[in-house]
Order: structure tokens, then sequence, then C-alpha cells
């Protein structure tokens, strides 16, 4: 199997998208105006006292305030409480958390109003993003993540990943690291760190424990709160944390800066996987070249097909997904309906456990599959369901098929499922539903040419549009394209691009810097 992250960096958003030969299986994008918020850590005030849900809401700065449940204080947090106090009473000098005196545990059978009060300053970590009306989720127990271990502030005990099977190998590494880490810190081993040798480790330690004192550094100088003292990574390196696999093909950025960092984090984690790291110059859209785009419009939506006419109905309610699967237009077999309804179904799986890595659907999902009576056959999926989901990096529990041939799943959620709008609005009406003549469409288009060179003078510039207009465009020997370089010169570029409507133009310049020419009133 190949696998391929391709990178797509905008003026506006980053989008990413993971490819497992050729197939499209988990795609992220969001606005760069926004900071990554899960792993975050904040020092946040307490806002309100909730007795009745033994809670509080935190105001940690974002559009809405973030929950905390009494139980993700975490048995260290009088430990944290106090240490938080001794670093706030000394700005000039930081006192060192090896130093710092471990309290007893928080009992667990406590309650938030003897334990917090309102305006109290406390030391955060988001662990879910804002959902729908709900705000962040919070918790006390803070940790920072790397590719091989991660390092809990006041913890005591090196915990190895039970991925890990071999004894000897355990034994190894966690001697290993009891040695390495400071007094006051717990690390847990993660999987990928099997095998690794003891440098490796050492030196993803010390990156850690820095990442630490940078945050309770942060904590220390600045007084105004709330405060952001870690900033989880970049989107792009964040996911490669997670997400990289030494056997990855390759991996595509089309943007010099993003391109730097990462090749600067996977030449740290994997210094002879450096090479796999490139940078896309190319003039078609990244998405487009490596076939991203057509997958994204196919992929999304409300409808989604599959096999041979077949069909999923995916629909999103407050309380979980619901999924339906048609055999839509599929011809029966020979051998009758219960042959067809399990080959329907067992594609419905394959495509909905893709469905559910690039949606980063959460929370619970339910699926109602084609009736099947024989019990063979209902196993048959379950087990298919099972093997398919095991490349989800989500927790998650498949629960076999109901009476009623339901199949309840529940798959752990960090952040909103992706919504993403394959529906284009039309941009030469703006939704008013009158349109200028198609035809006069190139006449349109050669008037901002004219207007870009002559009044603004920007005489190298690419111009993106559908690929049948491009075609239109490049027809012929004398094509509208000459006819235009020979008018305005050499620095006019035509370029197809399929995410765009039909009549949908955008312009960049030399340096692929967005230059807006639309205007609503040209329609009026």
């Amino acid at each position: 199997m190949t696998s391929e992250v391709i990178i797509d960096v905008q003026p506006k958003e980053i989008s990413i998208a993971l490819l497992e030969d050729k197939s499209l299986v988990e795609y992220q994008t969001e606005p760069r105006s926004v900071s990554y918020s899960v792993g975050n850590i904040y020092v946040g005030k307490v806002k309100k006292l909730m007795p009745g849900l033994n809670a509080c809401f935190v105001d940690v700065g974002s559009e809405r305030v973030a929950f905390l449940h009494y139980l993700d204080l975490g048995l260290q947090f009088s430990s944290y409480e106090k240490y938080l106090k001794q670093v706030v009473s000394d700005r000039k000098k930081l006192f060192p958390i090896q130093k710092a005196t471990r309290l007893p545990d928080l009992p667990k059978e406590g309650s938030i109003q003897n334990t917090l009060k309102v305006g109290q300053e406390i030391l955060v970590q988001v662990v879910k993003e804002p959902i729908n009306t709900k705000g962040p989720r919070l918790t006390c127990e803070l940790s920072f993540a790397g590719r091989y271990m991660v390092l809990i502030p006041f913890g005591d005990k090196v915990s190895v990943s039970s991925k890990i099977k071999r004894g000897e190998e355990r034994s190894r590494l966690k001697q290993l690291v009891q040695s390495m880490k400071p007094k006051n810190f717990g690390v847990i081993v993660r999987t990928v760190a099997e095998g690794k040798r003891a440098a490796e480790l050492d030196q993803e330690l010390k990156v850690l424990l820095k990442r630490w004192e940078d945050a309770i550094t942060r904590v220390q100088k600045t007084t105004e709160r709330p405060q952001l003292v870690f900033e989880e990574q970049t989107r792009a390196v964040a996911l490669l944390r997670d997400l990289f696999n030494p056997t990855y093909d390759a991996i595509c950025v089309n943007d010099e800066a993003i391109f730097q960092q990462v090749k600067d984090y996977v030449t740290l984690i994997a210094p002879e996987k450096a090479n796999i790291v490139k940078q896309y110059t190319g003039t078609v859209p990244i998405f487009d070249n490596f076939g991203v785009t057509k997958q994204i419009k196919s992929g999304f939506g409300k409808t989604v097909n599959f096999k041979r006419g077949a069909y999923l109905i995916i629909e999103h309610t407050e309380a979980m997904h619901v999924v339906d699967v048609n055999s839509g237009t599929r011809i029966k077999k020979e051998n009758g309906q219960e042959a067809n309804a399990l080959e329907t179904n067992l594609g419905a799986a394959d495509e909905l456990a893709r469905q559910l890595r690039l949606r980063d659907m959460g929370g619970i999902i339910v699926v109602d599959f084609i009736d099947m009576n024989l019990a063979e056959d209902r196993q048959m999926l379950y087990e298919r369901m099972c093997e398919n989901m095991k490349k989800d990096r989500a927790r998650h529990n498949i629960l076999p098929l109901s009476k009623f041939g339901l199949m309840q799943i529940t798959r752990q959620r960090v952040r909103p499922a992706m919504d993403v709008n394959v529906e284009e609005t039309c941009p030469t009406c703006f939704g008013k539903g009158k349109i200028k003549s198609s035809i006069l469409f190139t006449d349109q288009l050669e008037s901002k040419i004219d207007r870009l060179v002559n009044e603004i003078g920007i005489r190298n510039f690419y111009l993106h549009v559908h690929p049948y207009v491009a075609a239109y465009i490049n027809k012929g020997i004398f094509s509208l394209k000459r006819q235009w370089q020979m008018k305005y010169g050499m620095g006019v570029h035509v370029v197809s691009s399929q995410k765009l409507a039909f009549l949908q133009y955008e312009f960049y310049n030399k340096q692929r810097e967005f230059i807006d020419m639309q205007e609503e009133v040209e329609n009026n």
C-alpha cells in the first residue's frame, strides 16, 4: 500500500489530505487565522461553579466558556495548585518543578465547590474543541505529546503502551525512560518507541521538557489572564506527529515556509525519510494534480456512491450520526436477494470505515444495513467492519448487528466532524438566479485582464478557470490565450482548476497571491 500526505496551503486556509493507494482517507482543513486548540495550555479563570454537575466553567479566552469536570482536575491537582502559586509569587526567578512538594492525591469523591472558587486561576489543557453549542472541554492533567513518548508533569510513573507485546522490550523501555526522566515527571511510552535507541528517546525527552519549561516560564512572566501559555505545533506538523509512518512514500507541500517546518520535523524524528518531503511548484493546483479535489467533491455531502450503483445516505443530528445503506440500481445476483444484500453491505462497510476517518465523525453512529437472514452473513459483516476500522487511530467500539439490522458504533470525538459543502454558489449571479449571457464570459475575462495589466500594472499573472473553460480558451492554433498574450504580453497564464464552478474565475500574481477581481455589481 502506498501512502502520501498532500498539504495545500492557501492564503486563508490550510488543507491536509492523506491518500492510501491514491484513495482519500483523511482530510483536514482549517482557517490559518484560527489556532489549533486541542493540546493548547492556558492559565484560565474559574467563571462559574456548577455543583449539580460537579463541574465548573472556565474562561480561557475562547468565544464560549470552557467546561471542566471535577474528575478532570486529576489526582495531582493540589500539587499543581501549590506550584502555580509558587511560580507566580516570584516574577524574576523560576521555582523549579524538581523542588516542588507533591501533595496527597485529590479524593475521587470530592466536590467542585470545596476544591475551586470563582475567580481562581488554574492551569488547564484543551482536550476537545468546541462542538455545536458546547464550549471546549478541559483537563488539569497536563501532557506534552511527542513522537515516542508523552510527558506528564507531576506524574510519577513510567507506563508503556499495551500494544508493545514483548516483555523484554517493555522492561527495557521502562528502565531506560525511568533512568532519564527528572523528578516529578511521569512518562507514557508510545507504540512507535519500540526498538528505539536510548539517544533517540533522550533527545525527544529533552524537547518535551523544554516545552514544559517554556510554558511555565510564560506563566511566571505574564500577568494577563486568561493567557495562552503553550500552543500546539502548526496543524501540518501536529497531524504528522500522530500520522507519520516510515512507510510513507511522499509528503508534498505547496508552500515554502510550511515545507521547511515539515522537513525539519521529519528530519528530527526520522532522518532517513527526510527526502520524501517535497515542495510542489507546479502551475496546476496541488489537490488537482494528485486527484484530491474530485474525491472531496464526491466524498462529502449527504449521498455517497460506492460500488455498482449502491450508495450511503449520511445525516447528522444533535445526538448522533445516522447512516442508511441503499442498493440503488444494482442488478440482483442470480443466487438471490441474500447474496445481493451481503455484497452490498460488505461494500458499504468498506466505504463507511473510510467515511468515518474522512469526515472525522465522532460520538454515536447508527448504521441501517440491508436486512440479512443468515447469522453467518451478519457475523461476516461485523468482522469486516472491525477489520476495516483497525486503520482508524481514534478510539472506537463496534457492536454486532441488532435484531433490527442496525449496527451501533461509538468513535472518539475530539473536534467537530468535517462538513465540506460540495454544493457551489453561482459565482456569476451570487444567488440571484440571473446571469449575463455565457457567450460573453470570455469578453468579461478579457476586460479583467485589461484592467489588471493597464490599470493595476500587474503583467505576470495566472488566471484559474474551470477545466471546460480552460479547454475552450486554449483551443486552436490561434487560441484566445494566444490572442491575449499578443495583446497584453506573455505574462498571461491560464490554469485549469477543478475546484472552481463553471463560470468562476480567480486571478493570482507571480508569487501565487490571490488578486480579488470579482465584483457583484458586474451582474446587476
